[in-house]
């Protein structure tokens, strides 16, 4: 890869909105969250405790997977959520709420951190910061009927834990971005203050990142 950023965020902070016009007007290549089958995932809504570990193993794979796959990228990359997010935050939410036992979370941490020893960090993590009101009403706008049970308190945790993680990330820079103040879902031309910031936070590396003759009209 030549440049590689990460969007990172919480359920609806708008990661995927982002990553499209990002690569729509640079021409970066998108990455995506994997959409492999969980073949644990029928499992695991049936009984969460019994099945946590395995199907949280088979998305970090799937993650490790991905990440190992975009390393071999010969241009610019930006991702949708990250291999650092699965374990920071949503295999640390189900081992407090009891779903992933200490032992099965040490397992799985030994599994996350020996998988990180053979990837390359971002180059840039933008963590888009939402309040609960914003994430609910994004996922109220999205109508996707997987998430219609997704609680207040749900939420609260995925944040707790996102400001957790990034008050010690230290891979690489950080730019965060307050989406209830900058909001391109609502207001498009936003798009701009993220690229100023973007060129901001990436410095002596913006000329290499932002070509001109890639950008299209907008």
């Amino acid at each position: 890869m030549e440049h590689y950023i990460v969007i990172a965020g919480n359920i609806g902070a708008g990661k995927s909105t982002l990553v499209e016009r990002l690569s729509a007007r640079f021409n970066w290549i998108p990455y995506y969250e994997p959409v492999a089958e969980n073949p644990y995932l029928g499992d695991f809504y049936r009984d969460m405790q019994q099945w946590a570990f395995h199907s949280q193993l088979f998305f970090l794979t799937s993650r490790l997977q991905m990440h190992l796959s975009l390393q071999d990228q010969s241009g610019k990359v930006v991702q949708d959520r990250s291999v650092f997010e699965d374990a920071e935050i949503f295999a640390r939410n189900l081992h407090e709420r009891g779903l992933l036992s200490e032992r099965d979370l040490s397992t799985y941490m030994k599994v996350y951190e020996t998988g990180l020893s053979f990837l390359q960090p971002p180059d840039l993590l933008v963590y888009l910061r939402s309040s609960l009101p914003t994430l609910r009403r994004r996922i109220a706008l999205r109508g996707r009927e997987i998430e219609d049970d997704i609680s207040d308190d749900y939420l609260s945790s995925l944040n707790r834990l996102y400001e957790q993680w990034i008050d010690r990330y230290a891979l690489s820079p950080v730019l965060t971005i307050d989406t209830g103040s900058i909001d391109i879902i609502e207001n498009p031309t936003d798009l701009d203050r993220v690229v100023g910031l973007i060129h901001e936070a990436m410095k002596g590396k913006q000329e290499e990142l932002f070509d001109a003759s890639l950008e299209k009209d907008h």
